[in-house]
């Protein structure tokens, strides 16, 4: 199995793009190229569990290594464990189901899914480095597409809001520089300084440079994931974003500062044990804000969003805690989050698309003309307070299991906080809920729609593929959560 082919998918699909003239076209290349990359992931999927059975008991499988810039010893090092392939796995339904959202987008077209594609390829790459510089260099290639796919196709102050997103997220790549350039220049091995992350492991950091340059590397990755008090760029961004840029944003872009902050705790554990009251602090934090920022939100977009910070937290928290358990919830919260989160936002621009609102005041009784549309609404909603037999539920117990094994009173009162803030979360998404979709038939505070003769129609079979593609990953991590937690340990 080679793991370039998740890099050259996305590249050629890219550059097939661009070469295409029709609106038609642009979509089904856009399209084959996303169920393309998810089969071949499903393929390495069955290729990974394979090798446990066969005797394989490396830590990181299918490498490759070649070198880049042999006077800074960069390599294009890349390989996968299972949290890895956990990730892309997300990535490439997040992707598929992206692209299926966006069918009706004909505002230039070819570069719109260009980016969308481009941003998948950064992601993969992202996901699948060993080597930190080739790591930070896919995180950067990340970044573009989000700030073009806001300004350019977003609603609202899309300029201000994409400028603020780039704004701090480069802040936080340049945190992430000075991290990384850190443990390069202070972990000499036999051939010198090197940013390959198993030698690194292997040769040690020592702990004084560890306390130095976590912060830098933690906060950088933290920014990524809405780490308080660095989370404003979410909510501008998500509300302004076009919807599959805020599935992206929020399924895809969120998980790599998460996973970024997970690789840095394992690889410093020292300076994780040091800081690690600070991360519970501020993971605590994001979460009851969240929740309770949540509650005055009126805006569907913003509900989702800041619902996102506190989700975000729980990924944190679980880092922060350092137990095995903990960690497990977080890597499980990631995807969860990412599969929940995409689809919300789905649901919303299906809802806006048709209605031309996200005021929940404006809204009303949707359940009784779009039924598919308002099903997903209620399954996300649900999945997002933690129902057991979804995902979301699965995630945030396995955290909080995690979380309670640390002794201390401090760790346990804010596990405590954390549960308390599902009694939050239910609160703003049953009321939402409740009135998005039943009661009378309301659009705009102008009556009811069905007497005036205004036709609103249910989704389209597009909306309804990414919609049931984005469920079966959430059903099948809440009923059946082992073949993941399998993965992951």
């Amino acid at each position: 199995m080679s793991l370039s082919v998740l890099i050259i998918l996305p590249l050629l699909t890219a550059i097939a793009l661009l070469l295409c003239n029709g609106f038609r076209q642009v979509r089904v290349v856009a399209l084959s190229g996303a169920v393309v990359q998810l089969i071949y992931v499903l393929w390495l999927l069955g290729a990974y569990w394979q090798q446990r059975p066969a005797g394989n008991a490396a830590a990181i499988l299918f490498e490759e290594d070649l070198t880049w810039f042999a006077s800074l010893n960069i390599h294009y090092h890349v390989g996968i464990d299972g949290i890895a392939i956990a990730m892309i796995l997300l990535t490439a339904l997040v992707t598929v189901a992206g692209i299926l959202v966006s069918w009706p987008v004909e505002k230039l077209s070819k570069e719109f899914f260009f980016l969308l594609v481009l941003l998948s390829l950064g992601a993969y790459g992202f996901f699948i480095s060993l080597d930190l510089f080739t790591l930070f260099f896919f995180l950067e290639v990340a970044v573009i597409p989000k700030f073009l796919l806001i300004g350019i196709w977003g609603s609202g102050r899309s300029s201000y809001s994409a400028m603020k997103l780039a704004l701090l997220l480069m802040g936080g790549s340049a945190l992430v520089f000075v991290g990384l350039a850190g443990i390069y220049f202070n972990t000499p091995t036999a051939n010198g300084p090197t940013f390959d992350l198993l030698q690194i492991a292997q040769a040690g950091i020592s702990t004084d440079v560890q306390e130095l340059f976590f912060p830098f590397a933690f906060i950088g990755f933290g920014i990524f994931t809405a780490l308080f008090p660095f989370h404003t760029w979410v909510p501008d961004g998500h509300s302004s974003a076009p919807t599959a840029a805020s599935m992206f944003l929020a399924g895809i872009s969120m998980k790599l500062g998460g996973y970024g902050c997970l690789r840095m705790a394992l690889l410093m554990p020292a300076a994780a044990q040091s800081y690690s009251g600070i991360i519970i602090v501020l993971a605590t934090i994001a979460i009851i804000y969240g929740a309770f920022a949540t509650m005055m939100q009126t805006d569907l977009k913003y509900i989702n969003a800041y619902s996102s910070v506190s989700h975000c937290g729980f990924v944190l928290l679980g880092i922060g805690m350092l137990t095995k358990t903990a960690m497990m919830g977080a890597v499980l919260q990631m995807v969860s989050h990412g599969l929940m989160t995409a689809l919300f936002f789905a649901a919303i621009g299906m809802l806006y698309d048709r209605t031309h609102t996200r005021q929940v005041a404006q809204l009303g009784g949707l359940l009784k003309v779009m039924p598919f549309i308002a099903t997903v609404f209620v399954i996300a909603g649900l999945c997002s307070l933690g129902l057991p037999g979804l995902s979301g539920f699965v995630a945030e117990v396995t955290v909080f299991m995690g979380a309670w094994q640390r002794e201390d009173a401090w760790y346990r009162l804010a596990t405590i906080l954390a549960c308390a803030s599902i009694v939050v979360t239910a609160v703003y998404i049953l009321r939402a809920m409740g009135k998005v979709i039943m009661g009378p038939l309301l659009v705009e505070g102008t009556g009811s729609l069905l007497q005036q003769g205004h036709v609103l129609s249910d989704a389209r079979w597009n909306e309804k593929l990414a919609a049931v593609l984005l469920i079966i990953g959430i059903v099948a991590i809440g009923v059946a959560p082992f073949w993941l937690t399998e993965l992951i340990n």
